[in-house]
């Protein structure tokens, strides 16, 4: 068995729309580069659902090649955000719980300053 760590600065990214389910590992590339508009080699971890969301596939670039992990769940559905174009970002804790099959919504990260509220404490999935 291989236990992955996700170390805290690396960036988790959801797509918040469904996928065609049929793309393997380059059609996933592929569509960090062209859809999102980002850099699939970043190291950065890729998260994306089926229709069902019963299932995700998830994409990384380790640094010596690209990672492609597939679950399904047997019962039930992956908690997501509302469909619409975009991405939204999790934390370590947050991706643990959608990988399990719970309510990642509820894991909200820290409190951080914003700037423009002068000292107000906002979330960083704006929560």
């Amino acid at each position: 068995m291989i236990e992955i760590e996700i170390g805290e600065h690396v960036k988790i990214l959801v797509a918040s729309t469904p996928i065609d389910f049929r793309r393997g590992i380059n059609g996933l590339v592929a569509l960090v580069a062209q859809a999102l508009k980002m850099d699939p080699y970043c190291g950065s971890i890729f998260v994306f659902r089926s229709k069902r969301r019963d299932r995700l596939k998830l994409i990384a670039w380790d640094g010596s090649g690209m990672i492609l992990v597939t679950k399904w769940l047997e019962a039930g559905s992956f908690a997501w955000p509302p469909a619409r174009d975009g991405v939204v970002h999790l934390t370590g804790p947050q991706m643990a719980m959608l990988l399990a099959g719970h309510e990642w919504t509820t894991a909200l990260g820290p409190a951080i300053k914003d700037r423009q509220k002068r000292g107000k404490s906002a979330n960083l999935l704006g929560f």
